[in-house]
């Protein structure tokens, strides 16, 4: 199985509700993991057992600065696992692999910590 790295990504301040917060994929990783026809994508978070579904069918997501995958539960995930808040401009990074077609599962561990 192929892994990418994905990097945490939240639109201003920390919110406890998880509001704000994604995972940003590497332009190249879009080209090669995600199709433009697709509306979502499924995640799997480990150690979750919500399925997330973020949406990919916005330009936002197409574009080459923000291709970020934003949803509420993502952001509850990376809290409840100590990954967010995180120090300024020191963003956690895991490991995200597809699974098949648009479902993919993401691993908590914090590949940031390695380096």
């Amino acid at each position: 199985m192929a892994y990418m790295t994905v990097t945490a990504w939240k639109n201003g301040k920390h919110c406890e509700s998880g509001a704000g917060y994604g995972l940003k994929v590497a332009v190249d990783d879009r080209k090669v993991y995600f199709k433009r026809q697709w509306k979502y994508i499924v995640l799997e978070l480990e150690g979750s057992s919500t399925l997330v579904k973020p949406h990919v069918d916005k330009p936002s997501f197409w574009n080459e600065t923000c291709h970020e995958l934003i949803d509420q539960e993502i952001g509850k995930w990376l809290i409840s696992n100590g990954l967010a808040p995180w120090p300024e401009q020191h963003p956690p990074k895991v490991r995200m692999a597809q699974v098949s077609g648009n479902r993919f599962f993401v691993y908590r561990e914090n590949l940031a910590q390695r380096t």
